[in-house]
């Protein structure tokens, strides 16, 4: 699940006044275990990366969501051992549906074949993840900024209750309602849903207009897709009608033919990676919402302030709804007579694991969660995530697991299933410790003594960075590009800027959020607060230190920004319904006791020993931390056949280049021979 923190989860507890409605992920976590007490990343790709690497940030180098400027330094080694390659070792076949984004096409020299570079047999969905943004000309129809939801509404909402739904493989279909709002979907909806773009008060029989627009990304109805099964890569049109339609049951609906074609005589792993419920969001098919939910719908408006908690909702349960179709259609579960899931893990060899890569949008966050300690930062709202194991191998299913874990584990879980031991297996330096405890054991104690999480730039060459985005009264440096930061209601500083509260100078743009502010103090306006830009967070289990590093504009030196860096201390818990949180209120360090600050010194210098787990091998691009004939053939290959950013492009005077060249060569052989012994995190 994408962007879901635990906030959202009524059957962990949560879910505030509105919590999505999830029967399905619900009943699966009444069959298992639920994690009450993991840790994710602040982010999507180092969430991803963590659970299918078994490493934290330090050692992947991947410290934000990955975009298209993003270094292979920064993408996930195509040397890693991944959770697919682990499991290839006990025969398993891995697929991967929907989100990729861990790294590639950009900067990547396998491109869109990424995928399988890193182990997965076949994959069919997205590498960079992200929707595009919402057409609101809905496919031509109307000007930029007129249909934010990006199709046109019912005839009530000033829009109309019939026209054509004209498809670029030349078919057409005509639509049309009689029925209350909103109890069918708009014709516009129905037909983006079904591929098509829709023209109002038409017929079929009328000719195509000349304004419709095939070649448009509507978020979640019309994206380009990657077709990936080691032999070829597919890359598939926005004219392709398997680029159009909904993209979660796009994601399902793969799944579902990938398990049912599977020979009875090899173990497989499916990875359905939900796009669900990342911005931007927009309405779901009516198809895939309960009654309760429907009635809500016809009075949003995806630009509306506030319509995005409520459109999120809709979003996770329509991903719910698609799960449990999934679970019946593979004969994982049935439904009752009264359409409720009813699954028995007992009666089937699979596993089940369901986790949410990263906290929740602050937009969306649920009470008592913090909408301003959320996704991207490593506060609980941020990394505190579900996680929901169940299957075969659980003991007492139904129960709630208290204990520390991390994403991490989850690597490391994949192993056990398949009885591999992973620390032995894999080329990397792993940070995981076992999962497989607490599904056998109800009474195991707490494997970890502490967790850990991280967020914060990803390597670009010379060490540029993502654009400044202004979102309300804060700057971020998180989303990769324009139509991210706006896609989330922000205010594009960067290169290309075009709204007029950016203080112009002359089209260049800004490059950092302290620039931002010196452009407002220069223009005697109110600065903004700027995000944390590196948040760090380490818990044991009643306390929790929180590092923020941010660069702010100093009106004494204004060429040059000055670094705060801020530590505070929190006892925490996951009490259920009002847990201990990480809010600026409750920071001990605020008003310090002996006891209080010898818990800090204890916690910094832990967190300072998982920082410092990683030293540099420079020379060593295979992960093995030896340098030696190996990385001069890998160097070797890729100089000459690549020569552009790879996992062999090194460290140079504090920055990479982004080129694999006679620079690293000499680097290499300046090494040769060293043996970089590695270091282990703490649990």
């Amino acid at each position: 699940m994408d962007d879901v923190g635990i906030d959202q989860m009524a059957s962990f507890g949560y879910g505030g006044l509105t919590p999505p409605r999830m029967p399905n992920i619900n009943a699966v976590a009444q069959a298992g275990l639920r994690f009450r007490n993991a840790w994710a990343m602040p982010e999507c790709s180092l969430g991803r990366a963590s659970f299918f690497v078994g490493q934290f940030p330090p050692r992947t180098n991947i410290y934000q969501a990955i975009g298209p400027n993003d270094l292979a330094n920064s993408h996930v080694s195509p040397f890693a051992t991944t959770a697919p390659k682990l499991l290839k070792k006990a025969n398993y076949e891995s697929g991967l549906f929907g989100k990729f984004h861990l790294g590639g096409p950009e900067n990547n020299e396998a491109g869109n074949a990424a995928p399988h570079t890193l182990g997965w047999d076949y994959f069919y969905g997205w590498l960079g993840g992200l929707p595009g943004s919402i057409d609101t000309t809905a496919g031509g129809l109307a000007a930029l900024d007129t249909h934010k939801c990006g199709f046109l509404p019912r005839q009530n909402r000033a829009g109309t209750d019939f026209g054509a739904c004209f498809k670029p493989d030349n078919s057409c279909t005509d639509i049309s309602v009689t029925g209350p709002a909103p109890h069918e979907d708009a014709p516009g909806l129905q037909c983006i849903d079904s591929g098509g773009v829709f023209a109002p008060n038409q017929t079929c029989n009328d000719p195509r207009p000349g304004w419709v627009n095939f070649n448009q990304e509507n978020a979640y109805y019309v994206s380009p897709l990657v077709i990936n099964d080691g032999s070829y890569v597919e890359e598939v049109p926005l004219t392709d009608m398997r680029a159009r339609g909904y993209r979660t049951r796009i994601e399902t609906d793969a799944a579902i033919d990938w398990i049912k074609s599977r020979p009875a005589n090899r173990p497989w792993m499916a990875t359905v990676s939900y796009t669900s419920a990342h911005t931007p969001w927009q309405q779901p098919p009516v198809g895939l919402l309960s009654e309760n939910t429907i009635s809500l719908r016809d009075s949003l408006d995806c630009g509306a302030t506030g319509a995005g908690r409520l459109l999120q909702n809709q979003m996770i349960e329509a991903m719910d709804a698609e799960l449990g179709r999934l679970m019946v259609e593979t004969g994982l579960a049935q439904w009752d007579s009264n359409g409720r899931l009813v699954y028995n893990p007992a009666a089937s060899n699979t596993t089940i694991v369901i986790v949410g890569d990263n906290g929740t949008l602050g937009t969306a966050v649920k009470q008592p969660f913090s909408p301003s300690e959320a996704k991207g930062t490593a506060y609980q709202t941020g990394v505190w995530t579900p996680l929901i194991v169940a299957g075969p191998q659980v003991q007492a299913p139904n129960r709630d697991v208290e204990n520390m874990v991390n994403m991490v584990d989850v690597f490391q879980f994949f192993g056990e299933v398949a009885n591999l031991n992973v620390h032995d297996e894999a080329v990397q330096t792993l940070d995981s410790t076992s999962l497989m405890a607490y599904v056998q054991n109800p009474g195991q104690e707490t494997l970890r003594t502490i967790n850990f999480a991280m967020g914060s730039f990803n390597y670009q060459a010379n060490n540029t960075r993502n654009a400044p985005c202004v979102i309300s009264t804060s700057c971020t440096q998180i989303p990769v590009s324009k139509s991210v930061c706006e896609d989330n209601q922000g205010v594009w500083w960067g290169p290309g800027y075009d709204d007029p509260s950016v203080v112009d100078n002359g089209g260049t743009g800004y490059s950092m959020c302290w620039e931002v502010n010196k452009a407002l103090a220069n223009d005697g306006q109110n600065q903004v607060t700027i995000n944390p830009e590196t948040s760090i967070g380490l818990r044991n289990e009643q306390y929790k230190l929180v590092r923020n590093i941010t660069q702010e504009y100093d009106a004494s030196t204004p060429n040059s920004p000055r670094t705060v860096t801020e530590e505070e201390l929190y006892q925490i818990n996951q009490d259920k319904n009002r847990p201990l949180l990480d809010t600026p209120d409750r920071d001990l360090l605020q008003a310090p006791t002996p006891q209080t600050l010898a818990i800090y010194d204890d916690l910094k210098k832990k967190m300072d020993q998982v920082l410092a787990s990683n030293p540099l091998c420079p020379g060593d691009g295979n992960l093995d931390r030896v340098v030696n004939g190996d990385d001069v053939e890998h160097w070797a290959r890729i100089a000459r056949e690549w020569g552009k950013s790879s996992m062999y492009d090194f460290m140079v005077s504090g920055a990479f280049d982004g080129l694999t060249n006679a620079t690293d060569g000499s680097i290499i052989q300046n090494n040769l021979n060293t043996n970089c012994d590695p270091v282990y995190a703490i649990y």
